[in-house]
């Protein structure tokens, strides 16, 4: 990113895209993918469609990979609303993602600094840059009432 500012407005849409998915009933994470400030892609969880592997990352990914032609994002960065599964870090990887921009950390399941650090780790022929915290109180606290009202309801 050549300055915050444009980070700052590529992190606001993944949280947009993270309140879709919490208003769908599905875990409020959002992603987004950009080159050069442009948004190439946007995912957020859709696994209560029927589908796995449809987490927000993939989904951003899927859709930049469209958008270029192509399945190298050579050049690109990603930002999401929460720290990456070791599913989503390895897709990160394969898809050549250069910068990683996360919110909020997974002390359970996180894969880009919590668990492990895969998408740095330098045993992997491709690393991708990972910058984690950004607008974390934000992107926790979207979480946190998520899971506080799914609690409630139970």
């Amino acid at each position: 990113m050549a300055f915050e500012g444009e980070l700052l407005a590529l992190m606001e849409e993944a949280l947009a895209q993270a309140r879709e998915a919490g208003e769908t009933g599905d875990v409020p994470v959002g992603a987004v993918v950009a080159r050069d400030g442009r948004i190439l892609g946007r995912g957020r969880n859709r696994r209560l469609e029927g589908d796995p592997l449809a987490h927000a990352e993939i989904e951003a990914l899927r859709d930049a990979a469209r958008a270029l032609g192509s399945w190298r994002l050579d050049g690109c960065d990603l930002v999401v609303t929460l720290e990456p599964c070791p599913m989503c870090a390895g897709a990160i990887m394969q898809s050549r993602i250069a910068r990683l921009f996360f919110g909020a950390f997974d002390p359970r399941a996180g894969c880009c600094g919590s668990l492990y650090n895969l998408p740095e780790d330098k045993r992997f022929p491709v690393r991708t840059q990972v910058f984690g915290g950004f607008m974390q109180e934000e992107c926790a606290g979207l979480l946190a009432e998520f899971f506080r009202k799914r609690r409630e309801n139970r």
